[in-house]
Parts: structure tokens; C-alpha cells; sequence
């Protein structure tokens, strides 16, 4: 399995509900491709407050295919606006799974 975290910049002010509608939005899109498994948004609990996004796919190849997609561009393009910084992404494998 493989893992892929965003830890997402402050958001622009009044743009939290947009945000999460938009995040709702591109997990639909995103489901849709070969090898996903789960994604999930997160909410820091101290400090900022800020999001941290938690993508599992079967493999780190369809990932790759999602993630370089016109369709991941696209919903890239439309969080772009809602942000004040970049993103912050990690590429995990999962070596010993409990679940």
C-alpha cells in the first residue's frame, strides 16, 4: 500500500467552506481512478488548526497515474485560489500493516 499525506497551507479568509466542498468534490473525481482505497481530511487539532489530507492507493504506479492526471490538474487548479502557501506532500509505503 502506499501513502501520500498533504499538509495543506492556511487557508484564504472565509475560504474553510469552500475548501471542504471542494475537498468532498476531488475525492469524487479521484475515486474514480484504478488502485484508490481511502482519503481522508484531518484537521490539526493545535496550534494553527490547519488541514492535513491522508491519500491511501493499492501502489505508488497508481498514484502516479492519478496524481499526474488532467483530472488531478484540474481540481489543483481550482484549490489553488482557496490557499495561502503551498502544499507540503509525503510519499509513505506501508511496511507493517495492523489493520
Amino acid at each position: 500500500m502506499f501513502i501520500n499525506t498533504i499538509e495543506f497551507p492556511p487557508l484564504r479568509t472565509d475560504k474553510e467552506t469552500e475548501f471542504l466542498e471542494w475537498f468532498k468534490w476531488s475525492t469524487c473525481i479521484y475515486q474514480k481512478f484504478e488502485g484508490f482505497i481511502s482519503r481522508r481530511l484531518l484537521k490539526i487539532t493545535k496550534g494553527n488548526g490547519g488541514f492535513l489530507a491522508l491519500v491511501e492507493h493499492e501502489s505508488e504506479k497508481t498514484f502516479m497515474a492519478m496524481h499526474t492526471s488532467k483530472e488531478r490538474q484540474e481540481a489543483f487548479n481550482k484549490l489553488k485560489p482557496l490557499l495561502d502557501g503551498s502544499l507540503n506532500a509525503r510519499f509513505f509505503e506501508v511496511v507493517i500493516d495492523t489493520a
